[in-house]
């Protein structure tokens, strides 16, 4: 009784929050006053360049009005203007959507969008063009902004985002138009402006064919501390401008290479690579084949030039892996970084091509004494030895957690095991078994946490192992 008592003045005072938290009406107001009054205040509303639809319903579409004790508040008819506006574009709700949504789309139409009208197309608050401060997508975002000394800067960029985005575009994930709510992929898109055929471009490209290629592989869309736009990382003979390291000039429009396969041409200056892919214990069916099924030959994002990106060029032969991918909570570095942070892609020496055995290969960045090491010069930061570079405000941006583990105890609770636990009378034998993927999937989980089986963090999940909760034993 007392909790049915509890959850009644709960449910009163969070009730009466909701009211207080309204707008007051500066007059007094009836209950059904029609929209023809507030016009007489509010007309401004209505004359916009732009004006949204709904202001043609009523006002008391979207708001309603509520009068207690002689006071006047005005509301939405709705507990946040997200679901208002869901309420007339359901399209728009990123939880039925599937696909890469725009972070402000998730939660908050208002950060972009008046709800009333505006000067400017679809109501925004502001331009899609113009510098920082007049244009609304450099609110948030800051490509174009901080050129580097020596650097360049894609023109594109003063007609406008929308010359090249459409910000609610939406589609299969992993599909580049799509991930990057772009007009059309390249290099569709790109050939609309840049005309393969132009003299000047194809002397820039030294006569070698480009026209069908992936632009962004090798040029930066926005900005490049290099010049003419060149992807954060190049391969050193691209980069110098050294093109007959590789090609030969191109017959009938075609790519002829200074080797028999691409392959040959890699190993003949990588043949660390080529030997590690011939004797790795463990080798990988996918090393085995043409360097370019996976590597840009000239630039890319990342380390390595992974092409169309490092997690894609995995996905594209793991179909069960690319499953998870339609899961809720992903795993920054297997969905977001690539696959290769956790694996070697050219072979190796542990099971599943990991990087290392058991635990030690999570903590390698959550353990307490994870240690990045800083390659200045390229900007990088490297785990596992220098093997892996990561962007070098990672830990940062992602929010990596580091977990207070010591003596092999202390997650998810103080006390808690997290590698085996050895039986008392025999401390050489295993009691229990207890790594990383005792809790958790490497991927990907329906639930957050990432806990196996798509199970939910709470005390059910404990009570696979814990059976006796007193006891905290099996």
């Amino acid at each position: 009784m007392a909790r049915v008592v509890r959850f009644i003045v709960g449910w009163a005072i969070f009730a009466g929050a909701s009211v207080l938290f309204a707008s007051v009406h500066p007059v007094p107001l009836d209950k059904n006053t029609d929209s023809a009054k507030c016009a007489e205040c509010h007309a401004d509303k209505a004359k916009g360049k732009f004006t949204h639809s709904a202001i043609a319903t009523g006002c008391t579409s979207c708001h309603e009005i509520r009068v207690n004790k002689d006071v006047t508040r005005v509301k939405l008819i709705t507990t946040t203007p997200q679901a208002l506006c869901l309420t007339c574009h359901a399209d728009k709700n990123a939880a039925d959507i599937k696909g890469t949504v725009h972070p402000p789309a998730v939660r908050d139409c208002v950060k972009c969008h008046d709800p009333h009208q505006s000067d400017n197309k679809f109501q925004l608050l502001k331009p899609t063009s113009g510098d920082k401060g007049q244009n609304l997508c450099l609110s948030c975002h800051t490509q174009g902004l901080n050129v580097p000394s020596g650097g360049s800067r894609h023109a594109a960029l003063d007609m406008g985002c929308e010359t090249c985005h459409v910000t609610h575009k939406t589609g299969e994930r992993g599909k580049q138009e799509f991930d990057y709510h772009l007009t059309k992929a390249t290099p569709a898109l790109c050939i609309d402006c840049h005309d393969a055929k132009d003299a000047n471009l194809i002397k820039a490209h030294q006569g070698q064919p480009f026209a069908g290629a992936n632009c962004v592989q090798c040029h930066d869309p926005h900005q490049s501390r290099s010049p003419k736009l060149i992807q954060a990382f190049a391969h050193p003979p691209f980069a110098m401008g050294s093109c007959e390291t590789c090609h030969k000039p191109a017959v009938n429009g075609k790519v002829v290479l200074t080797q028999t396969d691409t392959k040959a041409l890699c190993v003949s200056c990588h043949s660390e690579q080529g030997q590690k892919i011939d004797n790795a214990k463990v080798p990988h069916p996918g090393a085995q084949g043409e360097c370019i099924t996976c590597h840009n030959p000239h630039a890319g994002k990342t380390p390595g030039f992974i092409q169309p990106d490092p997690v894609s060029a995995c996905l594209s032969c793991h179909s069960t892996q690319a499953d998870e991918f339609k899961k809720a909570h992903l795993h920054q570095p297997a969905f977001g970084l690539g696959c290769a942070t956790c694996h070697e892609p050219h072979g190796g020496n542990n099971e599943h091509l990991l990087r290392a055995k058991g635990s030690a290969l999570c903590l390698e960045c959550h353990g307490p004494d994870a240690r990045p090491q800083k390659l200045e010069s390229e900007h990088v930061l490297t785990i596992f030895n220098g093997q892996v570079k990561l962007p070098e405000d990672y830990y940062q941006k992602n929010k990596v957690v580091i977990l207070p583990i010591k003596y092999g105890l202390g997650h998810p609770v103080l006390g808690h095991p997290v590698q085996n636990v050895m039986d008392p009378s025999d401390v050489t034998k295993v009691k229990t078994h207890i790594d990383c993927m005792t809790c958790h999937q490497p991927h990907a989980s329906a639930q957050a946490g990432l806990l196996i089986k798509d199970q939910a963090n709470n005390m059910a999940f404990c009570d696979t192992c814990h059976k006796n909760r007193l006891g905290l034993s099996k």
